[in-house]
C-alpha cells in the first residue's frame, strides 16, 4: 500500500533485512496522523503501538509539579514509543506529545513478536532497535552527569544544529535542564565569541 512506502523503503535499507523479513509486518501496519499537540500517548495509559514517522514530530515529556520536562525528540524516519510502557504492558509514567501534524505508520507488540518468531532477521533488528535506545538513554543520562548545562547546550548545539530550526527554544531549554532565561542568556554569550 502506498501509505506504507516510506516505512518499507527505510526497512529495506537495513542491510540484512530481506524482502520476506520486510513484509511479515505488512498485514500489521496501520497509518494514523496526529494533529500538533495531539498525544501518541498520556501517562496513566499503556503504550499498545510503536511507530515509525513518515513525517512530524513528536516529543516526550513528563509533570514535575506541574512542569513539563522535555526528555526526547523524535522526527522523519524514526521511532516513536514508550518502551517501558509497550514492553510491559503497564501505565505510562510519560506524555508523547506531536510537535506538529504528523503522520505515523504503527504497529503492535504481539506483530513485532510473531515477526521475532518467524524470522532471525526480524529479532536481530529488535535487539538492535533496544540497542540504540539504551545508548540514547545512557548518553542523556551522562550528560547530566558530567556536563554542565552550558556544556550540554553546546554539545547539542554541535551534533543536532538543525534540532534547533524544528523544536521551540523554551521545550530545548527543557530537555537541556535549564530555564529559558538561561539558553537565552548562553545564546548571547557564545554569540559574543
Amino acid at each position: 500500500m502506498q501509505e506504507f512506502e516510506q516505512f518499507k523503503n527505510w526497512l529495506k535499507g537495513v542491510s540484512f533485512l530481506t524482502a520476506q523479513d520486510c513484509a511479515l509486518f505488512e498485514p500489521h501496519l496501520t497509518l494514523k496522523r496526529f494533529k500538533e499537540k495531539e498525544l501518541f500517548i498520556a501517562e496513566g495509559k499503556v503504550c499498545r503501538e510503536i511507530a515509525f514517522i513518515n513525517s512530524g514530530s513528536f516529543r516526550t515529556y513528563y509533570l514535575s509539579e506541574g512542569k513539563e520536562i522535555n526528555t526526547c525528540f523524535y522526527f522523519e524516519n524514526q521511532f516513536v514509543v514508550e518502551y517501558d510502557s509497550f514492553l510491559k504492558a503497564m501505565p505510562s509514567r510519560y506524555y508523547i506529545q506531536a510537535l506538529e501534524d504528523s503522520e505515523v505508520v504503527c504497529f503492535s507488540l504481539p506483530a513485532v513478536q510473531n515477526a521475532y518468531k518467524q524470522s532471525h532477521n526480524r529479532e536481530r533488528f529488535g535487539r538492535i532497535m533496544a540497542e540504540e535506545a539504551y545508548k540514547m538513554t545512557a548518553q542523556r543520562v551522562e550528560s547530566f552527569l558530567f556536563l554542565d548545562g552550558e556544556q550540554r547546550y553546546l554539545q547539542l548545539l554541535e551534533s543536532e544544529p538543525w534540532l534547533f530550526d524544528r523544536v521551540p527554544l523554551y521545550l530545548i531549554a527543557s530537555y537541556l535542564g535549564l530555564e529559558r532565561e538561561s539558553i537565552s542568556r548562553l545564546r548571547k554569550k557564545i554569540a559574543q565569541k
